[in-house]
């Protein structure tokens, strides 16, 4: 459906003119940010998005939808998140959160995009250090009380070291946990929605981990990783378990380098590693070629490595093929697995010119699709935070 479509009172009289079951079969193909949009449109609308059994079909459609959502670094008034999806790979959707954030008192300036997962989306501020968690659907914001280590600035929160995980029941009631060390000992920190309080576990040693690495439905949170070996925390879902894993990286591939995580900068890094839920993802990058400046690199080739069914090693899993070289001075990246699919984003920056990348690996049938982003209008701004999410539906 065209932008315009929804916006246009002439379009929507048409609309309304057609025989409702047709109407919802149109409303059905698009995306739910489209359908929240078109409910505002006129009370004829609302009724239809509001019926029990559109809400159903749109919301088993919702489910199986993957987003990446992007937030790019502006004043509160302007504060945005910027969401895409295969199912419409042509364009960007902006999501408006600034009206949201207002009770809180959050200083946009300084916002941080942390998690997402379903309606729940989770952002940081660096000047009152706290965090938020806002519902989108159920236009709501909560604040979370601080964990047991105190107040946390931004740069406290590593990407791969939390994970936001929703019920199922579509309650809105979500477990943000996160991993680090304490004592020179791995801690699984986990904040629970219904009762308000934070939990911590100190994660047990074990020889072979008693949860099944990569996949089953564990959660795996990365805690640090050194030049030979990786220090994870494993825990259910439901947080009744904290094991910890100490898989070591094979250079027999001829990876070398320490493992690492964060942005590649051309000059000082020529691999970038990229982890979550029991993957690792490495970037291998070269000198430009071209121009020869060390600032600037060039793209040439992604690998994905996973838990070993122990969880002792990183083991090769497959290459991505077919990738387009491209250069670029400053790269970082987010990964998820889900349902047996690896999904990843890797963001460059050129110039001030940003670029991005969604690659999906299927671990069945062992296949790689990947695609180039369509411009976000990111040019001259900082991102704020990026990470994949799915399950948005409506209430």
């Amino acid at each position: 459906m065209d932008d315009h479509l929804s916006s246009t009172p002439k379009n929507a009289i048409g609309l309304c003119l057609l025989p409702q079951e047709l109407i919802q079969d149109i409303f059905l193909s698009l995306v739910l940010p489209e359908i929240v949009r078109l409910k505002l449109v006129n009370k004829s609308f609302s009724r239809i998005i509001s019926d029990h059994t559109f809400v159903r079909q749109c919301n088993t459609l919702s489910t199986s939808t993957t987003w990446l959502f992007v937030y790019k670094k502006r004043w509160l008034r302007d504060a945005v998140l910027h969401a895409f999806t295969d199912r419409s790979s042509d364009r960007w959707f902006r999501i408006p959160i600034a009206d949201l954030l207002k009770p809180v008192h959050f200083h946009g300036e300084d916002l941080y995009f942390l998690a997402a997962s379903n309606n729940v989306f989770l952002f940081a501020s660096n000047t009152v250090r706290e965090v938020v968690a806002v519902n989108l659907v159920s236009v709501t914001v909560k604040k979370i009380p601080p964990s047991p280590l105190g107040p946390r600035g931004t740069s406290s929160w590593r990407r791969s070291g939390m994970k936001l995980v929703t019920e199922p029941s579509g309650s809105g009631h979500f477990r943000f946990m996160f991993a680090e060390f304490v004592a020179n000992h791995p801690v699984l920190f986990v904040y629970d929605s219904r009762t308000d309080t934070w939990k911590s576990t100190e994660a047990v040693e074990s020889g072979a981990s008693e949860l099944s690495p990569r996949g089953g439905g564990h959660v795996f949170l990365n805690v640090v990783h050194g030049p030979r070996e990786s220090v994870l925390v494993a825990s259910t879902p439901e947080c009744d378990a904290a094991v910890v894993l100490r898989p070591r990286f094979n250079y027999a591939r001829g990876v070398g380098g320490n493992l690492s995580v964060g942005f590649s900068w051309g000059n000082v890094m020529d691999r970038l590693h990229v982890y979550g839920d029991g993957y690792m993802m490495i970037v291998k990058s070269e000198g430009d070629r071209v121009t020869g400046e060390g600032g600037v690199r060039v793209l040439k080739g992604v690998e994905l490595w996973g838990l070993s069914l122990d969880g002792r090693k990183w083991e090769f899993v497959s290459t991505v093929g077919g990738v387009v070289e491209k250069p670029y001075a400053a790269m970082m990246g987010c990964l998820e697995e889900k349902n047996g699919i690896v999904m990843a984003a890797l963001v460059s920056n050129c110039d001030g010119v940003w670029d991005m990348m969604w690659l999906s690996f299927d671990t069945k049938w062992m296949q790689w699709t990947w695609m180039p982003l369509p411009d976000c209008k990111m040019k001259g701004w900082n991102m704020a935070g990026i990470s994949f999410s799915s399950g948005l539906t409506l209430p």
